[in-house]
């Protein structure tokens, strides 16, 4: 049978550098330069402003997953995650993005082979009685959501 875990793993895996249904991130990444990352296509995002908020809620879960708690947060503007640092805009700030973005995910499977089983379906009762599971594994296809958008976009900056 197959454990929550195994399940959990491979979904963070698929997102990342597993190449399974679609081009993992890693893969689609890996070859995109910073100027490319900063192209804005018609609605002012960049590959950079999407790579910024798939960092800020993947560390923001993996935080209160190993915390074991949810507390909302009013003060957090989801517009905001998309941000670019401007003091950051560099070849070497964006080898840092690539840097913080593969950590994350290597945290997120690091931490889930480590999770006993059982807190996979602990409820949290601050964010919908949702369990564990499924609040990583709606993570997954908003990671997922956004890797296509990415995907999309370095077509449309290469002209493919």
């Amino acid at each position: 049978m197959m454990s929550y875990k195994s399940i959990l793993t491979d979904q963070i895996s698929a997102c990342y550098n597993d190449k399974s249904w679609f081009i993992p991130l890693e893969d689609i990444l890996k070859d995109v330069t910073m100027e490319e990352a900063l192209t804005e296509d018609d609605n002012k995002q960049t590959i950079w402003s999407i790579v910024n908020h798939l960092i800020y809620w993947n560390e923001k879960w993996l935080e209160r997953y190993k915390v074991g708690e949810f507390v909302l947060n009013h003060g957090i503007n989801n517009d905001e995650t998309f941000a670019l640092n401007e003091d950051q805009l560099n070849g070497a700030g964006w080898k840092e993005t690539l840097n913080r973005l593969e950590h994350v995910f290597i945290s997120w499977r690091v931490v889930l082979e480590e999770t006993d089983e059982s807190k996979f379906t602990k409820q949290l009762p601050e964010y919908f009685n949702a369990p564990w599971w499924g609040v990583v594994s709606n993570l997954s296809i908003h990671s997922a959501y956004h890797i296509g958008q990415i995907m999309l976009l370095k077509k449309q900056i290469r002209g493919r």
